[in-house]
This record gives structure tokens, C-alpha cells and sequence, in this order.
């Protein structure tokens, strides 16, 4: 039976944060050490890597559609890096994306009658429990609504405190406080039972202890360290094969997630359609005509294609971003990243001024790429990660280093209530 398998004390972490793709699977082994730290906090030292590229027909817009083969590139591209680190990994994070993925954000607030007592275990767990249920009806709502029917099968994957806050006090662990006024926000990541019964089927075929199945766009918007304690506000755009992820952080706190179904294979098929060439050659244009290396003319003929498409693209974007009403005004940094942000017309698109015109933006946003070096905590010893299509995966080993080691309260309160609705 399909688990999460509880964390092991006193141990030199050797992980594997495993990202699939619908264009590929990339595999990052690592290691976090306990006396490993940098500015004072644990770090992550990847030590190999592997990369297999998905077939046609193996993926589609994020969920998996053949098992089997998205079983083997795993096993193909886990190889790869395991023999590059010359070491095997016993633990695995499972990064997850798709169009029918859906991140829910839970807040609640209330005042205890009680305000010289502490809050102990069995009132956390009550919190808990009270927003959860709550969050899986939303999410369930939600889902029935985009596929039309009302009987879907919905899985709770995975669970994370965003914020805990007493008395406007922000705290990491509420267990010992006293206080009047406490406010909660949960983010919680579901799926249909068809996507996340793949993601058994392949977790358990692996043969590794899954230690957490992570949404992709959350862990993308936890990749960051800043100086103020991250309390840090902005848009984080993943392009990936096959969907584009959305997540939203307003002073440190993720309040929305979106993915919606485009991405760097579409640009692909209308080039392979408007080129009257393969797939696999209008992905060669695809990548050359990113990297500056087509000739004028045929520069120019690609070009005109792209720009058709990166409007529709910006068009899914701009309703994506209208549809999430968690958060008044719009952060004004946007960090792209996802092998699809090769294409100058990505970020040529978003820099059009009616584009922020037309959503709550204070002010024209800044439009930087994130490149994996910005990820501080996560030190590439192959020199090999430079790109900005590796975000994804390192940011999911980013999620590793804080699962290392001892499990914090408030985390195993929600781990145990995750178990619990999902059974």
C-alpha cells in the first residue's frame, strides 16, 4: 500500500527530488548533512543528475497517460544520476503538477475564550481538522464545476502551513502560546483519484521511501531566501511542457496557485503544423530559434508564428491571474522560469502594458527570469544545473532540505490529519 513513510533521526540524508515533466523527467540526487550549514541554515549538495525525455503520448498537459513508460524514464533518469553521484538515494520527494491540480488556500480566525491558556496539541489538531474539511469541499467544488460532473473522486496530496499568527503575532510552532485572536492559513494540494493513483503506481514501483508528493508551483514560490526574513511578495510563472504554473506570495505567504493547460508543446505543434515538419524538427527550430541561431529570414517566419502564440499564452495568463480573488493588488516581481521561457516573445508579451492594465497591478511589474543559482540553499556540485528549465526540480529539493531531519509539531499534526482524509 502506497504511503508517506515517516522521517528517520540521526541520519545523513540522501535524497532524490524528482520532477515529472510532460517534456521530461529530471532526477536531482543530494545530500543534506546536519552540520551542513550556509548563514546558518542546512543545505543541499547535489552530487548527480539524470534527465530522459517523455515520449508523445506518455504525458499530456502535466498527468501522466502511460504508466509504463513514465515508469521507465524515472528509473532511466534516477540511474543516470545515480551513477553520476556514484551513491544511492533511499529517499524520494515527488514534485506534481497537471490542469486539474489544485492548490487551495484555508484561512480561518477566531478568539479564544480562554487567552491565559496555552494552546495545546488537541486544539491544534482541532483547527486543523476544522480547515481541512473545509478546504476539501472547495476543492472538490471546484473541480466538479471544470469537468462538469460532481462525481470526482478527490485526493488530498499534500499539506502546509503558511501562516500561524497570534495576536498579529507571527509564530513557526503555536503550541506553548497564549493569546486572544488566532488566524491559521493552510495550503492544501488535491488531485483526482486517476492522477494521483498513477503517481502511487509509479512512487511504488520506484522502490524509494517517499517522504512527500509536493505541488510544483508551491515549491517553486519556496525556492527564494531573502534578507527580511522572507517576507517577500510576488508571481512566480513556470512554463513547462505541457501546462503553465502560477503561484502567488504576498510577504512570504503562497495565496494561490493556478495551472492552466499550455505550454512549451504547443509552441511546438504550431510549428510542426505552420513548417510542415515533424515534431521533433519543429522542436530543433524551436530551441534554435530561442537561442538567436536561425538565419534572418527564417528567423523572421518563426517569429511571426511565436508572437500568434505567446498572445493566446498571455491570454491564459491574464485570466488565470483575474480568476484569484485571495489578494487585493497584484506583486509587482514576476520571476519566470520553465524551459519555455526560451522564447524571447514569454517575457516579450508580459512587457506590453496593457497586459498589467488589465489586472489589479499597482504598478508595471518587473519581469526577471529565475536562473538556479538564486536557489541559496542548494549547492550544484556537478556544475551542470544552469538553466532556467532545472528551477523546477531544485526548487523541489529545496523542500527536501527542511523535510530532513526531525519533523517539526505542527507538521505532524498535519501529516497524521492528511492520512486521515485521505483514508
Amino acid at each position: 500500500m502506497f504511503k508517506l513513510f515517516s522521517r528517520k533521526k540521526n541520519r545523513k540524508n540522501r535524497m532524490l527530488a524528482l520532477d515529472i515533466g510532460t517534456e521530461f523527467v529530471k532526477a536531482l540526487l543530494f545530500e543534506v548533512n546536519e552540520e551542513q550549514e550556509l548563514g546558518g541554515k542546512k543545505k543541499g549538495v547535489i552530487k548527480g543528475t539524470g534527465k530522459v525525455r517523455q515520449k508523445l503520448g506518455e504525458m499530456y498537459s502535466g498527468s501522466v497517460t502511460n504508466v509504463e513508460g513514465v515508469i521507465y524514464n524515472c528509473q532511466e533518469a534516477i540511474r543516470e544520476a545515480e551513477l553520476e553521484a556514484e551513491m544511492r538515494a533511499d529517499q524520494l520527494i515527488l514534485g506534481i503538477a497537471g490542469e486539474h491540480v489544485k492548490g487551495i488556500m484555508s484561512e480561518i480566525k477566531y478568539k479564544r475564550e480562554e487567552a491565559d491558556t496555552q494552546i495545546n496539541l488537541s486544539e491544534l489538531k482541532n483547527i486543523v481538522y476544522k480547515i481541512q474539511g473545509n478546504s476539501f469541499k472547495r476543492a472538490r467544488k471546484k473541480i466538479a464545476w471544470e469537468t462538469g460532473t460532481d462525481e470526482v473522486d478527490l485526493k488530498l496530496i499534500n499539506s502546509v502551513i503558511s501562516d500561524f499568527k497570534i495576536d498579529d503575532y507571527k509564530v513557526s510552532n503555536p503550541m506553548g502560546f497564549q493569546g486572544k485572536k488566532v488566524e491559521v492559513s493552510i495550503y492544501n494540494s488535491f488531485a483526482p483519484l486517476v492522477h494521483f493513483g498513477a503517481l502511487q503506481t509509479i512512487a511504488a514501483e520506484l522502490d524509494r521511501e517517499l517522504l512527500s508528493i509536493i505541488t510544483e508551483p508551491y515549491a517553486v514560490s519556496k525556492c527564494l531566501d531573502f534578507e527580511d526574513g522572507g517576507n517577500y511578495s510576488a508571481i512566480f510563472i513556470d512554463i513547462g511542457g505541457g501546462t503553465t504554473d502560477i503561484a502567488i506570495v504576498e510577504n512570504g505567504n503562497i495565496k494561490a496557485t493556478k495551472i492552466f493547460a499550455m505550454g512549451g508543446r504547443n509552441f511546438t505543434k504550431r510549428l510542426s503544423s505552420e513548417l510542415n515538419v515533424s515534431f521533433q524538427e519543429a522542436e530543433k527550430i524551436k530551441i534554435a530559434y530561442s537561442a538567436g541561431k536561425l538565419e534572418k529570414k527564417s528567423n523572421n517566419l518563426v517569429k511571426k508564428i511565436v508572437e500568434e502564440d505567446a498572445d493566446v499564452w498571455l491570454s491564459g495568463v491574464s485570466v488565470s491571474i483575474s480568476e484569484i480573488k485571495e489578494i487585493e493588488h497584484l506583486p509587482s516581481q514576476i520571476y519566470l522560469c520553465g524551459g519555455g521561457s526560451h522564447l524571447p516573445e514569454i517575457k516579450g508579451s508580459m512587457q506590453q502594458k496593457d497586459f498589467s492594465k488589465k489586472l489589479n497591478f499597482t504598478k508595471i511589474p518587473n519581469i526577471s527570469v529565475l536562473l538556479p543559482n538564486r536557489i541559496e540553499r542548494i549547492l550544484d556540485e556537478t556544475g551542470r544545473i544552469k538553466d532556467q528549465q532545472d528551477v523546477t526540480p531544485m526548487a523541489l529539493a529545496n523542500i527536501g532540505v527542511d523535510l530532513a531531519g526531525d519533523e517539526a509539531v505542527t507538521s505532524k499534526i498535519l501529516r497524521k490529519t492528511l492520512n486521515l482524509l485521505r483514508n
